[in-house]
């Protein structure tokens, strides 16, 4: 009988209404799908590598060695220089682990993006673009391959050692820190990586400039920037921020002042410098979508 009776009829239930996609649902509606399908992908590729299990280890076993090697460049700077703009060899480790960490994640993760250029000269970018998957997603799980972790591991074993030898007063307000210190770092540096990437958008040979905010910027953050030129600090403070990933966090973790004279507020703002950093790098990622002009291959 309720078939029956008109839709405006006294005593008919209402159907209940669909809810209305606020920016947070909408945000919501595309992220998840985006991070289920880059799980869905890394662990394709994973599965993929996994069939040679004895050249994965060599080859995980190679970059591990290759972490351990710059790790031992920077304990060795320290030993003979004995403390490098006041900071002593546990310290300058500090430095060290906190940039390796970083950016051996943010390589983990996003580091297949250098290769766009690849892509857009072998055409391969239009295929990403005409399946249902984010093209983004498609090229940072490229050839996603767990010997990455090759760098991230003994980075972070690192990191674990020196900040339990190093003199740190752990308040809380420093343990609480700490890991989102560490993942502002990673985002800043997956950032980094994601613009350096979008640069082949105009330039298809601009992969070694890219590297340059890369790896170069990997090597620069190392060891503690006051060592370098006051341009270049202010530089990579306020021009490429890579100052957040491992000196500004490793002056708060120490309680120390900043022998370059900068504000020490600076050390607090890590977590806005990666949500900044992420969302001008996925501004110029829609800017060199809306630029790219199919190869016509």
């Amino acid at each position: 009988m309720a078939d029956l009776l008109p839709a405006n009829a006294p005593g008919t239930p209402r159907p209940p209404r669909p809810p209305r996609p606020g920016p947070r649902y909408g945000l919501l509606r595309e992220v998840r799908p985006a991070l289920r399908a880059y799980v869905l992908l890394a662990w394709t590729w994973c599965r993929a590598v996994a069939q040679y299990p004895m050249a994965l280890s060599l080859l995980t076993f190679g970059v591990a060695l290759s972490s351990l090697a710059e790790m031992g460049a920077v304990a060795v700077v320290f030993g003979h220089a004995g403390t490098l703009a006041g900071f002593s060899v546990h310290e300058g480790l500090l430095v060290y682990a906190l940039a390796a960490t970083a950016f051996g994640t943010a390589d983990f993760l996003m580091g297949s993006v250098e290769r766009l250029g690849e892509h857009i000269r072998s055409g391969g970018f239009d295929t990403m673009l005409v399946r249902p998957v984010p093209p983004l997603v498609q090229l940072a799980t490229d050839q996603f391959s767990p010997r990455r972790l090759g760098k991230a591991v003994p980075a972070l074993v690192v990191l674990v050692f020196v900040l339990a030898v190093c003199d740190v007063d752990w308040t809380a307000g420093r343990v609480l820190m700490l890991p989102v210190l560490v993942v502002s770092g990673v985002v800043i540096c997956c950032s980094v990586w994601l613009l350096g990437g979008c640069l082949q958008f105009f330039v298809l040979d601009a992969r070694q400039a890219a590297n340059s905010l890369t790896y170069g910027g990997q090597a620069l953050t190392e060891y503690p920037v006051a060592i370098y030129g006051r341009s270049l600090v202010r530089a990579v403070t306020f021009v490429v921020p890579l100052a957040f990933v491992s000196w500004q966090p490793a002056l708060y973790l120490l309680d120390r002042p900043d022998p370059t004279g900068l504000p020490g507020v600076l050390r607090f703002l890590g977590p806005l410098v990666a949500v900044v950093l992420a969302l001008a790098a996925a501004l110029v990622w829609r800017l060199g979508l809306r630029h790219y002009r199919s190869t016509g291959s």
